[in-house]
């Protein structure tokens, strides 16, 4: 009971910290959304999406990606990805899903000292090619793999 007391009061003391902070300025959601890439993320075709994120659409073919996804996604609403680079001065790895009405699902800026490696979930619509583009040392490179949809999407 005393511990359910100590986590409410902590929670509240946040809540109304955060407030405080965004009424006077301090915080400002705007300044967060800022960084949105809106031409990118809200591109209708893979072209476009990736004109939006990277100012180029042929990023070069690279065996130092390397990308695990599913061969088959049971479950379209949630599928698994990892990219990992081992290209040099690697700063931002990116994923794309061609056929989704979006096409650009992610894009994580690295910094220098950060490991090339990116683990996270995606939606996809339906079957498709799962695109990872990796800015390295100022050049774009990509690899590729398909991925069914078994359920979740348009059934494959």
């Amino acid at each position: 009971m005393d511990q359910q007391r100590r986590l409410l009061l902590k929670s509240t003391l946040a809540a109304s910290t955060t407030g405080v902070a965004i009424s006077a300025g301090l915080l400002t959601p705007k300044a967060v959304l800022a960084a949105w890439n809106s031409a990118a993320f809200e591109a209708k075709d893979l072209n476009a999406a990736m004109t939006g994120a990277f100012g180029a659409t042929a990023p070069e073919e690279s065996n130092q990606i390397e990308l695990k996804a599913p061969e088959v996604a049971e479950n379209g609403a949630s599928v698994t990805v990892t990219v990992s680079s081992k290209l040099a001065k690697t700063n931002a790895i990116s994923i794309l899903v061609q056929n989704n009405a979006q096409p650009l699902s992610a894009t994580f800026n690295l910094g220098a000292t950060t490991e090339a490696t990116i683990t996270t979930n995606i939606k996809m619509g339906k079957t498709s090619d799962v695109i990872a583009v990796v800015k390295a040392d100022g050049k774009l490179y990509s690899t590729k793999q398909l991925v069914k949809v078994t359920i979740g999407g348009c059934g494959g």
